[in-house]
């Protein structure tokens, strides 16, 4: 089961080690010139609400928003490849090895720090874009017999986030103040989808799913 981190200097520590590595990887991919990106903390990390399942090790997760491209958007594998090979080389120049490509992020082999709390944790990178009204996740869709030869690559649209910050805003206002309901929530929710075996909502997704439905329970009264 989903607790709260208690450990605040773990938490301070982790997220300066995963951000710096990050940001580096922002600054390069930007000095290349094929692409233009910016990256978003995201989920539970974005709003001090880091949860561990048990003694498991922590994931911290990022997206990576591709604000332009020389080529075709649409070549999502040529993305995913060009920012993996980015995200590796920034990754070997600090000693963590190189990361995976699971469906639907980039994650990173698991560190721990030699001193204090030595929970390990790792780095989950999404790839996004956003339209006007909504955003997209890059997918990597895999062939279940195990050869690449079949796999896809698309971008998938993410649950209603167009007025997340307003929203988010709204219920953490003064005349409100919904925003206990709203970590009760999300701590539920990431313990629903646990319980399911369902790997596919991320925190990012439980957090906005979260936000949205205790936004729809009071805006309506």
């Amino acid at each position: 089961m989903y607790h709260w981190i208690a450990d605040k200097q773990f938490l301070k520590d982790m997220r300066r080690e995963c951000t710096n590595i990050i940001n580096q990887l922002v600054q390069v991919i930007n000095n290349e010139g094929v692409m233009e990106v910016e990256y978003h903390v995201i989920g539970s990390c974005a709003k001090n609400m880091e949860t561990q399942n048990a003694n498991e090790p922590v994931d911290t997760d990022y997206n990576l928003e591709i604000k332009n491209v020389s080529f075709d958007i649409n070549d999502c594998k040529k993305i995913k490849d060009y920012v993996m090979t980015m995200f590796n080389k920034v990754l070997t120049s600090r000693g963590w090895g190189t990361c995976s490509d699971s469906t639907s992020a980039l994650t990173t082999k698991r560190r721990y720090f030699t001193q204090g709390n030595q929970t390990p944790f790792s780095i989950d990178l999404g790839i996004i874009a956003k339209s006007k009204t909504n955003w997209y996740r890059l997918i990597h869709v895999k062939d279940r017999v195990g050869s690449n030869q079949k796999d896809s690559w698309i971008w998938n649209e993410g649950p209603d986030s167009s007025e997340l910050f307003e929203r988010a805003k709204w219920l953490k206002g003064a005349k409100h103040n919904h925003w206990v309901e709203v970590r009760e929530n999300y701590l539920d929710r990431k313990n629903m989808y646990l319980g399911r075996g369902d790997k596919n909502h991320p925190s990012f997704n439980c957090y906005i799913e979260s936000v949205n439905e205790v936004y729809y329970k009071y805006r309506k009264k």
